[in-house]
């Protein structure tokens, strides 16, 4: 817990958070793909059972890692964006959002959301950011966009610019409910956001067939969908180049595409008119 000096603040920072360590959390297993540390045993036992079927899951994971760094670099670099709101965070590792943001533009404002109480103790303990900017996480679902955004607006000045960050976590939202999510998210957002997500794909049937198999073990199934699908999400947005790719194929660094095998999760950013 950081002191009264930092610039990082948290809902309810005295409530219990309850782990339940007898259930998977795609946090966790996506956690333990990517090589960090914060995982139990039933999550890493159903992490293996998809990556025995599919290999490339862990370049999946790492891969759309390197999407994100890639993306806000780009963001506050080239498109000037000084504020953040990343929902469906996952575990803490290594160059998160802040990090990336802040390491360009010490200014930058960011805001974590997710619901999961592991996630959260983690974040309250390493989601510290410089103090020039600000840090801030929100215990919230997804599926009450409302609350997200009633929350953020103490932190992020919803009269400027912001890059909703929704990366890997619209899978978690059935088909008829995602739409309506991102146009509600996007619509309290001014001219000049925005948008960056990716998802997986129904690109492979291996990948296919592993989703399938975690998902009886997961609390919550991940949907894979078409590249086609995973585009309409930025539909009146004014996408940038290459449009929605690979997360490899997304201006790839110099020794990046090469070394990853795993092209089965589409992404892209774009900007709101």
């Amino acid at each position: 817990m950081s002191d009264d000096s930092s610039p990082s603040t948290y809902n309810d920072p005295d409530r219990p958070a309850p782990i339940d360590t007898t259930r998977t959390h795609s946090a966790r297993i996506w956690n333990y793909w990517m090589g960090g540390k914060d995982h139990y045993p039933i999550d890493r036992i159903a992490g293996d059972q998809v990556s025995e079927s599919f290999p490339e899951i862990v370049d999946l994971a790492r891969t759309s890692r390197e999407f994100l760094i890639r993306v806000v670099t780009h963001l506050t670099e080239e498109a000037g964006i000084r504020q953040f709101l990343d929902i469906g965070t996952g575990m803490p590792t290594a160059n998160n959002t802040h990090e990336v943001a802040q390491g360009v533009a010490p200014e930058c404002r960011v805001v974590y959301v997710d619901n999961d109480p592991l996630v959260l103790a983690h974040a309250r303990a390493l989601l510290v950011g410089t103090p020039e900017g600000v840090t801030d996480y929100i215990d919230a679902d997804l599926r009450d966009p409302d609350a997200i955004l009633e929350k953020a607006a103490e932190t992020l000045d919803f009269d400027q610019p912001i890059a909703l960050m929704l990366m890997g976590v619209l899978g978690h939202i059935p088909d008829e409910d995602m739409q309506p999510i991102v146009q509600k998210l996007l619509g309290a957002l001014p001219s000049g956001s925005y948008l960056a997500s990716y998802d997986g794909t129904n690109t492979s049937e291996a990948y296919n067939e592993a989703i399938e198999a975690g998902n009886k073990h997961g609390d919550v199934p991940y949907i894979l969908r078409s590249p086609e699908a995973v585009a309409a999400r930025f539909e009146g947005l004014e996408l940038l180049e290459p449009g929605v790719v690979p997360c490899p194929k997304w201006r790839p660094l110099a020794g990046e595409l090469s070394a990853r095998r795993g092209l089965d999760q589409y992404g892209g950013v774009a900007r709101k008119p």
